[in-house]
């Protein structure tokens, strides 16, 4: 049963024989949506602001076990605009090609830090745009947020289109001259094959392998590797799917996201791991061990505690570049505080390599 939530039935202003249009009432109190796990809820009220009536039909969805649009892990991340900064870095690229190429039309501008800059924004209703020519970053913003009316606000304050906010809107929030759009893509979608996620076998677990194709001989797992964790992976009652970056959308799919891409914290995967975490999934790598073991300052720190032997190491700053000097034996070993398999590190010969390597590091 696909279920769209709203405050009053007559906030929906299309009847589809794929959906039942439901009350925010009916669906927290009716027996029949508390019993049935088979629902998939699209929550289009009108405020999701914590303790709302909108927040509560996201979170008791996902502890009836339906799935739900939006998430509440979503909702909580379209509240904050440096959580929308961080998890939109990766369409830097794409939101300047496509908003430099095709000008909007309409010039809006509002006031930020005193200085008057243009700002455009766009709707994405059901991951699709009216005009066409947005439609690729639309899908892109909708892969990331998954909800099912959308407000973006992008701003152009140093000659360049950036996100200012990607909040979720309510059914009545759609303009009058919108809505035969939104009937329409609202068709597309429920009809969509994408939308009826269906497993491949009948084993009672999913589980998402993040791999990059295009990362070789400083991949965590070679090919060979990610066949046997594929076939372990059936063996012990999982449905394994390798997913790249471009599957963000397809986490809330799946029971399980186990990494084998080299992870950082400022870069896609630390993203996957706080939202598969933020989705109750299990995860390898999870967060806060991308932090701490991506990072060499914390771990020397951590082995200095713990009374490990290890190799003398200093935290090497421009303050005290000198005296380490002074101290330092050749050769020695110069790495980045943050990185991993072997990137950034380097043997260090004498002392004009040491300052060469400092230089590049600091």
């Amino acid at each position: 049963m696909i279920c769209v939530v709203v405050n009053n039935t007559k906030d929906w202003f299309f009847h589809s024989p794929h959906i039942k249009v439901v009350s925010a009432r009916d669906y927290l109190t009716k027996e029949e949506y508390i019993q049935d796990k088979n629902i998939k809820v699209f929550n289009l009220c009108r405020s999701y602001r914590y303790q709302s009536i909108g927040y509560y039909v996201s979170l008791l969805a996902a502890a009836r076990q339906h799935r739900v649009m939006p998430t509440v892990a979503t909702i909580q991340e379209m509240k904050t605009q440096s959580v929308v900064k961080v998890l939109t870095a990766d369409l830097e690229d794409l939101i300047r090609s496509v908003l430099n190429k095709t000008p909007p039309s309409v010039s809006q501008e509002m006031k930020l830090s005193g200085k008057t800059v243009p700002t455009f924004t766009m709707r994405i209703y059901f991951g699709h745009t009216i005009r066409k020519e947005y439609e690729r970053l639309g899908q892109a913003v909708f892969g990331i947020f998954q909800a099912p009316l959308i407000k973006a606000v992008f701003i152009k304050p140093n000659g360049h289109w950036e996100v200012q906010s990607i909040v979720p809107i309510s059914a009545n929030e759609i303009p009058d001259d919108e809505k035969m759009w939104v009937v329409e893509f609202a068709d597309m979608y429920f009809e969509s094959k994408s939308f009826y996620h269906k497993k491949r076998h009948s084993a009672p677990y999913d589980m998402a392998i993040l791999v990059n194709p295009d990362e070789k001989g400083d991949a965590p797992s070679n090919a060979k590797a990610l066949k046997k964790f594929e076939k372990t992976g059936e063996e012990m009652g999982f449905n394994v799917e390798f997913i790249t970056k471009e599957d963000y959308n397809k986490l809330a799919e799946f029971d399980a996201l186990f990494i084998r891409e080299t992870t950082r914290v400022n870069h896609h995967t630390f993203r996957f791991a706080q939202r598969a975490e933020a989705e109750g999934l299990v995860v390898i790598d999870d967060p806060l061990s991308i932090i701490r073991c991506s990072n060499k300052v914390y771990l020397a720190e951590l082995m200095k505690r713990a009374r490990i032997p290890t190799p003398k190491t200093w935290i090497l700053h421009e303050d005290n570049m000198e005296r380490i000097l002074r101290e330092v034996s050749f050769p020695c070993v110069m790495k980045q505080p943050d990185s991993s398999f072997s990137r950034g590190v380097v043997k260090v010969e004498d002392e004009a390599a040491f300052l060469s390597g400092s230089s590049v590091s600091l």
